[in-house]
């Protein structure tokens, strides 16, 4: 990559989206029909739309990106931005635990593994950081990444995600386009880029399909709608299946 982009650039660039970019709403609702009259059961029904849907957001991001002619200075090792807080609720944690049972054995055993042995070494650290409460989320978060504690999903070793595939909307809209030492240098760089909105076209999309499937009488392993408004930092909803 050449010249990183300054702060003032991407502000520029970015102050330019809303005249620019228009969210397809369609590639997200496309899911929901095609997976509603698909022949599948309705766990395999929840978790295909779940893998498409988390690819329809890396694919607006990519147009996003395309349009304000911006490019990531992200890359596979840094991970810098793995030590801030993921809330997810129940049913995203739900859809992930069911996408890893699938994964193949020896990742799974792998996953199984890096997971004690998280829990063993952090989990005193990670009950103090879930009485963290602060007025403002700059503050709250800002509390959070002083503790430098890693993601649950990440490992430490390689510095890569051990489920990238179905990483958190938040993991997936947190972006860098200036130079990578922004984050190294500073725990809450400003330079920084998050497109967060597109959470909203993602939980959107996933509500309208599980109304569908609560309609039709069976929603799997989803109880809705209350998993859908029950909220925890991600490392608490693998917690209890590793606890040592």
């Amino acid at each position: 990559m050449g010249k990183y982009l300054s702060y003032k650039e991407i502000q520029t660039r970015c102050g330019t989206l809303q005249e620019k970019y228009q969210i397809e709403e369609e590639r997200f609702y496309d899911v929901v029909e095609i997976w509603a009259e698909s022949n599948l059961s309705p766990k395999d029904k929840l978790l295909g739309s779940f893998h498409e849907l988390l690819r329809i957001v890396s694919k607006e991001i990519d147009t996003i990106e395309n349009t304000l002619e911006l490019e990531a200075s992200c890359r596979m090792g840094c991970a810098f931005c793995c030590y801030y807080p993921i809330i997810i609720n129940k049913m995203e944690a739900k859809l992930m635990r069911q996408a890893m049972a699938v994964f193949p054995e020896q990742r799974r055993n792998k996953l199984h593994a890096h997971f004690h042995h998280y829990f063993q070494e952090y989990g005193k650290q990670l009950e103090d950081l879930s009485a963290i409460e602060t007025e403002t989320d700059r503050e709250f978060k800002l509390a959070y990444r002083k503790k430098q504690l890693p993601c649950v999903m990440l490992d430490t070793e390689t510095n890569q995600c051990m489920a990238y595939e179905i990483r958190p909307i938040p993991c997936r809209t947190y972006v860098n386009y200036a130079d990578p030492k922004v984050c190294q240098q500073n725990l809450m760089p400003k330079e920084t880029v998050s497109f967060e909105f597109l959470y909203g076209e993602y939980m959107g999309a996933l509500n309208e399909f599980l109304q569908f499937l609560y309609e039709e009488e069976d929603t799997a392993f989803i109880d809705y709608p209350n998993d859908l408004y029950t909220q925890d930092y991600l490392f608490n909803w693998f917690k209890d299946d590793y606890r040592v």
